[in-house]
């Protein structure tokens, strides 16, 4: 049986692997598409919650995670977060910011994937579910998949191992290996810790949520920590988890609102108040509970010395966790490190050294921050390798 040539192939039916598909297809390009899954854009319809934070209107550069943190300016500016919220409105698709910039669906992520799959229409590419691919081989014509089918250009948007339960692999890493493309070491990102056992006192607490600032290696955000069984997650915990390295410490915040010398000034006015009374005025019950105890404190604040109420209150402005590790990649949402950038044109995302070939998406040593930034990396990085691929 004869070889099925096409213009392009492209590994990966994912956000940026339909979207690079969708674009090169309406611009007159014979594209395939190969997703190893049942149906197409899997993880898209878990984003979010099932809404899909499909962007968010702060994009920029410095959102971004990187070994070159200058490679990720170029197709950000060239498909920027506005060109997607057009493509979204076009499709009457209603949405809302939830918070941060970060932009969901009213409704379903279906909504996403099925404009996708009318992008795709629209630009005739055909699309293989169930295929998986065991062999990829080139000639100097182009590449060839299985002994089936053939491109002059090969496109991999297989992601990163992150969420495996959704069919996540490292393939794109295997593909690398294969052409002799480096990698920056892989980690989970935006992934919940797992605390020691001298942190145990917060795993009661299991379920708990309050506003905080997280901080590590320079690095802070405030949004939600949230306590579970087995340590440390929310949002504030997943951004700050894509900057920790094993072994550092991170410090939260519980009270950001407050500045030092607030417990001071509630003894002031509170003289007979307790610590758990006090602090329980700004924190959720339990966690109040947890900490006048974890202090030991019995005394009302007017017997309670100033040095001691300042000891508590840095405490409480820094205290300091020392997790044993991560979740790993079955919790983590995104992956840090992959293909390394400096292999590739920071402009069509074509490999450097091996024509044809070209890595987009989350295969890449790109990782943007919670909410949304890791799909306008999708789009912005699909759009710049369609448009090279149009014009070759």
């Amino acid at each position: 049986m004869s070889e099925q040539i096409y213009d392009i192939i492209i590994i990966g039916a994912g956000a940026a692997g339909l979207f690079c598909a969708a674009n090169a297809g309406q611009m007159g390009k014979n594209v395939l598409v190969l997703e190893r899954a049942e149906k197409i854009g899997k993880k898209i319809l878990i984003s979010g919650g099932g809404r899909c934070n499909f962007t968010n209107i702060n994009t920029a550069p410095d959102r971004f995670i990187c070994n070159n943190p200058h490679f990720v300016k170029s197709a950000l500016s060239r498909y920027t977060a506005q060109d997607f919220i057009e493509l979204i409105e076009h499709y009457n698709i209603a949405y809302h910011e939830k918070t941060l910039g970060q932009l969901f669906c009213d409704n379903s992520a279906r909504e996403i994937v099925a404009m996708l799959q009318t992008e795709c229409n629209k630009g005739g590419v055909k699309i293989k579910c169930d295929f998986h691919v065991s062999e990829i081989s080139h000639d100097g014509s182009g590449y060839t998949i299985n002994g089936e089918v053939k491109a002059k250009s090969l496109v991999i948007a297989t992601g990163g191992p992150s969420i495996p339960k959704m069919g996540a692999s490292d393939f794109a890493y295997h593909v690398a290996k294969q052409f002799q493309i480096p990698l920056i070491q892989p980690r989970p990102g935006l992934v919940p810790f797992a605390l020691s056992d001298e942190d145990k006192l917060f795993k009661t607490l299991s379920g708990v949520a309050c506003d905080s600032i997280a901080m590590a290696n320079q690095k802070a955000f405030r949004e939600a920590t949230l306590f579970t069984h087995r340590g440390l997650s929310g949002p504030a915990i997943l951004q700050i988890s894509s900057y920790w390295n094993s072994g550092d410490k991170i410090t939260v915040d519980l009270l950001p609102d407050h500045d030092f010398g607030f417990l001071k000034a509630i003894k002031t006015e509170n003289p007979k108040w307790h610590l758990r009374r006090a602090i329980g005025r700004f924190l959720p019950d339990r966690v109040a509970t947890a900490l006048a105890e974890k202090f030991d404190h019995q005394k009302m604040l007017g017997d309670t010395s100033d040095r001691v109420l300042e000891n508590f209150e840095t405490s409480l402005k820094a205290w300091p966790f020392h997790p044993s590790g991560t979740e790993g990649y079955a919790k983590a949402e995104v992956t840090i490190g992959g293909i390394d950038t400096d292999e590739l044109s920071s402009k069509t995302m074509e490999c450097k050294k091996q024509s044809g070939l070209y890595f987009i998406g989350e295969a890449v040593d790109v990782t943007g921050w919670l909410g949304g930034y890791n799909f306008q990396w999708a789009w912005s990085s699909a759009y710049a390798a369609a448009m090279d691929l149009a014009a070759g």
